[in-house]
């Protein structure tokens, strides 16, 4: 069996917290990386994506799906990482990696 390394993921799976403004996001990482609150309950109280609701599931999806820094940054993470504020035409994202297929 060959080794698949996460650059040849045919699909990962991912959850957002979308804002505005870079500071919003760095300030909601920084209060998770002080356990003020999980990646859904984020997601759910600050993220102005329909996504909140399910604490910003985005479900599984392949390239050419997201905003291609969205994608670029969501494949190249490890499964169950949190990214640094990744900027697209939709705001700041803070992409959490939740499987890969």
């Amino acid at each position: 069996m060959l080794f698949q390394s996460k650059t040849m993921s045919k699909e990962v799976r991912a959850s957002h917290i979308l804002v505005e403004n870079e500071q919003h996001a760095t300030q909601i990482k920084r209060e998770m990386e002080k356990d003020e609150g999980t990646f859904e309950e984020m997601a759910k109280e600050h993220s102005d994506c329909p996504s909140s609701k399910k604490g910003g599931d985005l479900g599984f999806f392949g390239r050419g799906k997201m905003a291609k820094p969205f994608e670029k940054k969501a494949f190249s993470m490890d499964v169950d990482e949190i990214s640094e504020p990744v900027e697209t035409q939709f705001g700041w994202h803070l992409i959490k990696k939740t499987d890969e297929r």
